[in-house]
């Protein structure tokens, strides 16, 4: 039954995405083609590919780390982020790398290098999930502190754009930065996917687990490797997006099963399909004015979250 349950789930979410790029404000005949293969599409295309990693790794990284509470910041992703495009907006004054913004590149590497160290603590070998996460709250407080300090320096146009920089954006034009998120989603999505099995034994606790002859301190390094990959380039890209990675698995979980061989790929089609509904309702919820996805994620996760929890402990 939950087979069947996850496979009517993956259509629907299917049927989701390829509708999302029709909905909208009524398009003139002369820029239809414009605003359908230049704007619409590509939006939609990058929100499938940053609501799938992001639902993917909430699922891995609430089972490695045996929380249900887990979210890809846990390990400071975001905060990394924001403090090395923060950086740029302060220090620097433009300018391109390998063919991107010079604000997209060092978000990226301000996402990695916050990671570093969750990831050494989880290569450490015995390092317990609280370990772990502890060493991802210390990494998103340093972040944010020293973010804070530059934002105190920079004058009110650099405020301004950092500002809107963090509220979260899927508004692209082309499919330039799509192609340059695709490898670096595929490449998360399926590392997350082919850990499957060890994270199916890591759901009944890392000790359980290495007496199956699990390599817990490798899945938990190359899981964070691939957060940290996936989730970077689409927080540098797109801004923090939140609630999405800690919403998916819940829904799923509570749709089709906690069995990781469900729950993961289910938890790629749902996060998809679920950005992209958020971003519609983003671009169409008030006309001639368009809300920041960021915002909407969080507003609407926010009670959905509550409702979740309130329902478990009701037994609902």
């Amino acid at each position: 039954m939950s087979k069947h349950r996850a496979l009517l789930t993956a259509l629907v979410c299917v049927l989701v995405v390829v509708a999302a790029p029709w909905v909208g404000a009524p398009m003139d005949d002369g820029a239809r083609d414009f605003i359908l293969t230049q704007l619409r599409i590509p939006r939609v295309c990058m929100g499938a590919l940053v609501g799938a990693v992001l639902g993917v790794t909430g699922a891995a990284y609430q089972t490695i780390f045996t929380n249900p509470l887990a979210t890809p910041s846990t390990v400071g992703t975001s905060a990394g982020a924001t403090l090395g495009a923060l950086s740029v907006l302060v220090l620097a004054q433009g300018g391109q790398v390998v063919g991107l913004p010079i604000l997209v590149v060092a978000a990226f590497v301000g996402a990695t290098v916050a990671s570093l160290l969750a990831i050494g603590v989880a290569a450490s070998g015995r390092a317990s999930s609280e370990d772990i996460i502890l060493a991802g709250i210390a990494v998103t407080l340093a972040a944010s502190a020293l973010a804070l300090g530059l934002q105190f320096q920079a004058d009110i146009n650099t405020t301004f754009a950092a500002v809107r920089w963090s509220l979260g954006s899927l508004m692209v034009v082309g499919f330039d930065r799509v192609l340059v998120f695709a490898p670096l989603a595929g490449v998360c999505v399926l590392l997350m996917l082919g850990q499957m099995r060890a994270l199916g034994a890591l759901a009944s606790g890392a000790e359980r687990a290495r007496t199956q002859g699990v390599d817990v301190a490798r899945v938990r390094t190359l899981c964070l490797l691939g957060g940290a990959l996936g989730v970077g380039a689409a927080v540098a890209l797109c801004g923090p997006i939140a609630f999405v990675g800690l919403i998916v698995p819940h829904l799923v979980r509570r749709s089709v099963g906690a069995s990781q061989r469900i729950l993961l790929p289910c938890s790629v089609v749902v996060g998809a399909a679920l950005l992209v509904v958020c971003d519609v309702l983003a671009r169409t919820a008030w006309p001639g004015r368009e809300i920041p996805v960021g915002v909407l994620t969080a507003a609407l996760g926010a009670p959905a979250l509550l409702v979740l929890l309130f329902g478990r402990r009701t037994g609902a």
